[in-house]
């Protein structure tokens, strides 16, 4: 259940469940707390069986809303009451699980697809650079993991990993296995995420996209940009302050390299190269619209008038 889009593009969208309209234009305030309801519906439903759920919250995503309640308490704006929003349902998840007997054996992850727009509320800090950018502050985000059963509390790790990863993580702790007949770019990251000792990154190499631009990558500490030929030592200079490049003419070929063997795989539309294993996008054969557009609507905030 949830809304199809983010609200910045298509204004203002349905709540669908499934392929259904539950409600047109619903309240935006109130959909923080919609999502959380909708999650401990399915959970309570799917209790006694292993389940998996896939909360995706709209917010902090812009256009920006909050219950008036969040608006008073926060010190920054409606990001600060759309984030605490955020916490107060997540808070109420865990009372849930609590409640049911199913925390200490539930994974739980929490994290983000990218960092923050720091003109809307934002802060990446110590990072440089934001959302839509490749920079740190664009695509290194939090990831916290709560397993009781099995993951030691207040256990830390820096070893890059990325979300692709959860797939062939879940599939195997879930007993299963992920597909054979295509070439999966996840790894399993369960020796990190027990905080098994001398546990490493399971990556060669982390590629940095923008759209279908690859724009960076990452080996070990060292990150290149490639459009700027820059080089950075994350370990020393997480916020990408110091170009060594110059000092280090080998580590930018290697990078280099491993950058040309991602685009015959994948491609990059900044060099032209198609790809070799890039799968066509999936299509909806003959769409049909779900709703319509009713213009005098509040929640068609200025950025579209």
């Amino acid at each position: 259940m949830g809304i199809t889009k983010s609200h910045s593009h298509f204004p203002p969208l349905p709540l669908v469940r499934d392929e259904e309209v539950i409600q047109e234009q619903p309240d935006q305030a109130a959909l923080t707390e919609r999502y959380m309801e909708e999650a401990v519906r399915f959970i309570r439903l799917n209790q006694d069986n292993p389940f998996f759920l896939y909360l995706a919250h709209m917010y902090v995503h812009v256009p920006l809303y909050a219950p008036e309640r969040f608006l008073e308490q926060s010190r920054n704006g409606k990001y600060g009451a759309a984030v605490e929003h955020v916490d107060f349902c997540m808070a109420v998840l865990f009372d849930e699980l609590e409640r049911l007997g199913l925390d200490d054996n539930t994974l739980v992850i929490f994290t983000s697809d990218n960092g923050g727009a720091p003109q809307h509320g934002a802060s990446n800090a110590p990072l440089r650079g934001q959302k839509g950018t490749t920079w740190e502050g664009g695509m290194r985000v939090p990831c916290v993991m709560r397993w009781p059963a099995a993951i030691p509390a207040g256990a830390e790790n820096s070893e890059p990993i990325t979300s692709m990863d959860f797939l062939p993580t879940l599939a195997r702790l879930a007993g299963g296995a992920v597909p054979d007949d295509r070439i999966i770019d996840g790894k399993d990251i369960q020796p990190l995420m027990l905080d098994e000792a001398d546990a490493i990154s399971p990556h060669d190499a982390i590629f940095y996209y923008r759209v279908d631009e690859l724009q960076a990558v990452r080996s070990g500490n060292w990150k290149l940009h490639l459009t700027s030929g820059e080089l950075y030592d994350l370990a020393a200079d997480i916020g990408e302050t110091t170009d060594l490049a110059a000092q280090n003419p080998e580590i930018v070929e290697s990078l280099r390299q491993r950058a040309d063997a991602c685009r015959r795989d994948l491609g990059d539309s900044l060099t032209d190269a198609t790809g070799e294993n890039r799968r066509p996008c999936g299509r909806v054969e003959n769409p049909q619209p779900l709703t319509t557009q009713d213009t005098n609507h509040p929640y068609i905030v200025a950025m579209y008038d």
